[in-house]
């Protein structure tokens, strides 16, 4: 069963840098032919695709947020990381992480809420 688990900060100030961690078990994140996603929930809006790292290490951005985004990940800890520049209160969210296949997205994480104030 794969499970994955993010991590990080709950509360970010204005123009900081945000940072989380998705840590995968049960799977590995090189194995083909997964994606790796980023997507978050603001207040009153819907889910917001932000970018995902693939099987081989490719990433794709969110054209939106490519910008001020950064994802990465770690093979030898079997994590993967979201970093968000400039935040400002507007990326107040839950970020969730996420494995998709095809186009199914078939392994969440259970979200993390994520505050930007000062």
């Amino acid at each position: 069963q794969v499970q994955l688990q993010e991590s990080g900060p709950g509360l970010v100030k204005p123009s900081q840098t945000l940072s989380l961690t998705c840590t995968v078990s049960g799977g590995s994140i090189t194995t083909s032919y997964y994606y790796w996603t980023w997507i978050r929930q603001t207040p009153g809006k819907g889910l917001e695709w932000m970018g995902a790292i693939a099987y081989n290490g490719i990433t794709y951005y969110n054209p939106s947020l490519m910008s001020r985004t950064s994802i990465s990940r770690d093979t030898s800890k079997n994590q993967f990381t979201l970093q968000l520049s400039s935040v400002t209160p507007e990326d107040t969210a839950v970020y969730y992480c996420a494995r998709r296949e095809y186009s199914d997205y078939d392994y969440w994480g259970q979200g993390t809420q994520v505050t930007v104030s000062s």
